[in-house]
């Protein structure tokens, strides 16, 4: 497939939801991480994510986009210097490695780098256009000075700060729909209104710290569709309400799924949709443009979290396609 790189926009402007775009969806699997024989990590979930992406981009109105990488500024906006550098030059110990779950590498860092540019373009893409998608990213369990839990860089918040320096938004919603607590951004947004950190996840799973988030939803082992969809339809208003937000970032994890292996929730895929669906359509509702990433998916079946995430894009696809 031909590859491009997308400039960014000069707009500064927040135009809302545009009539008759195409999704742009931003896609970083080329860049694939090496893993030893293995690894619970499914990898290929975004290779093949994007095989099958680029299969309905046409009847979908999708444009796929190569990102550039994240600059340096804009990781040192939201992380430590020394734990930045120590990734690019490779000094970082051992010990961070472990509590990451990779191995170092060059390329592990340029993929953790051009994932945390697809969110970056995504979120200036739906400044544009309403709504835009990252085929990777949601590494929400990175803080400032660590990794954790398969994240190297926090690519929604550091998207969220990009667009702050660069004068596009001033003021961001975090939505988190990972099965696992964003713990990574409330630790990097404490005491800073101006990025307000949602999280629906589930109560008893991993991390187990969880520092505050502006709103949290812990949710029992079990949660069916049902129990999923009533919390967030109560709790979502309330956070688009509370944030006073210019755009949002939207983390669409696969882990709730009834099948997931490091889950704990009972949702559906049907179910998965509907929470996507609720999603844009509450953020279409209040005229806020949502910046989509995929964030987590830990199925036996790595086809199964691929269906997860194909859908989450056709709802966004869909969300485009009304206006």
């Amino acid at each position: 497939m031909h590859r491009r790189h997308c400039s960014p926009s000069s707009s500064g402007s927040r135009p809302g939801w545009a009539d008759g775009a195409r999704l742009k969806a931003f896609y970083c699997d080329h860049f694939e991480l090496p893993l030893p024989e293995g690894h619970a990590f499914p990898m290929s979930k975004y290779r093949l994510l994007h095989e099958q992406v680029a299969a309905h981009a046409a009847r979908w109105g999708i444009e796929l986009l190569e990102p550039p990488a994240a600059t340096l500024d804009d990781l040192l906006r939201v992380h430590d210097r020394g734990y930045v550098q120590s990734m690019l030059d490779g000094s970082v110990t051992a010990a961070m490695m472990r509590r990451i779950g990779f191995p170092w590498s060059v390329r592990m860092v340029e993929r953790s780098r051009r994932s945390s540019g697809g969110t970056i373009m995504a979120l200036r893409a739906a400044l544009d256009d309403g709504v835009a998608v990252n085929l990777a990213g949601g590494t929400h369990h990175a803080g400032h000075a660590r990794g954790g839990g398969y994240c190297v860089f926090n690519d929604a918040i550091i998207a969220a700060r990009h667009v702050q320096a660069h004068g596009l938004a001033s003021r961001l919603l975090v939505v988190d729909l990972d099965v696992h607590h964003g713990d990574g951004s409330a630790e990097l947004c404490a005491g800073d209104d101006s990025i307000f950190t949602f999280s629906m996840h589930a109560a008893r799973i991993y991390p187990a710290n969880k520092p505050p988030s502006d709103l949290d939803v812990g949710l029992q082992a079990g949660s069916s569709d049902a129990d999923y969809l009533d919390q967030l339809a109560r709790h979502l208003p309330q956070a688009i309400l509370r944030s006073h937000a210019d755009a949002v970032l939207y983390l669409a994890g696969a882990d709730p799924w009834e099948g997931d292996r490091l889950g704990s929730l009972r949702l559906t895929k049907p179910g998965l949709a509907e929470r996507d669906r609720q999603v844009f359509q509450a953020c279409r509702q209040a005229g806020l443009p949502v910046a989509t990433v995929m964030a987590g998916g830990y199925a036996p079946a790595v086809q199964d979290i691929v269906d997860i995430h194909l859908r989450t894009v056709h709802e966004a696809s869909k969300s485009v396609a009304s206006n």
